[in-house]
């Protein structure tokens, strides 16, 4: 089996697969309410509306994984974007994704609060928490027509830290 390393996370890298959901990735920050609070503004392009669609607010609990862990499959969903935020800044989890149903995956390790947001139709692998138990708040599509593709990939690959 070949193994999938991980990657460092920075934006030119992630972003044929979506954005990076931190603060440090906003487009603008300005001082709001009075001066108590800071707004982080325009983190991600969430991309619901096509066919009927509306934007969906959830929270995932997800059960831990352990590493090496065998990745045979991946999932797309044509009609929006997914993203994807722990609600505790010191969960670390992973994101495996790749160009095309062809492609080689890349993998991601995700930690202090960052989150992704998946572009419409980017293959990815089904969230990946790692240690324990963790929430994430998810923001996707909700709506009419089928929106989520489910492939098993040619060859197992194995991810590993």
């Amino acid at each position: 089996m070949p193994t999938l390393p991980l990657s460092p996370l920075d934006a030119t890298t992630f972003a044929p697969f979506g954005q990076i959901i931190a603060p440090e990735h906003a487009a603008q920050r300005y001082p709001i309410n009075d001066g108590t609070s800071e707004r982080f503004h325009d983190l991600a392009r969430v991309d619901t509306a096509s066919a009927e669609g509306r934007t969906l607010l959830s929270i995932f609990r997800a059960e831990p994984r352990s590493l090496p862990f065998p990745v045979r499959m991946l999932e797309r969903h044509p009609l929006g974007s997914q993203a994807f935020v722990p609600l505790d800044p010191s969960t670390r989890y992973l994101v495996v994704v790749a160009e095309s149903a062809a492609d080689a995956p890349k993998a991601f390790l995700l930690e202090g609060g960052v989150g992704v947001n998946l572009a419409r139709g980017v293959w990815h692998h089904p969230l990946l928490a790692l240690d324990r138990v963790s929430d994430f708040l998810v923001i996707d599509r909700g709506g009419p027509g089928e929106n989520c593709d489910e492939i098993s990939l040619s060859e197992t690959w194995t991810l590993t830290m």
